[in-house]
């Protein structure tokens, strides 16, 4: 696990923390103002976290070496 996999692995945990937040706000649809932030922040800090965890155990197919 050198710097190119940790590079990787962020970018995937981003890109799944905003799609997680996107996702609840849309499946909400709801006004803004009525949005329960906590809750979004929270699942979405998770799915991150288990994104990072899932590519430790598991590997990534973009990190060069990591095949």
């Amino acid at each position: 696990m050198d710097k190119s996999f940790w590079k990787a692995a962020f970018i995937r945990a981003i890109r799944t923390v905003a799609q997680t937040a996107l996702s609840m706000l849309t499946v909400n649809g709801v006004a803004v103002g009525y949005v329960n932030w906590g809750v979004v922040f929270g699942a979405s800090f998770t799915a991150g976290l288990l994104s990072i965890l899932t590519s430790i155990v598991t590997g990534l197919p973009e990190a060069p070496g990591d095949e």
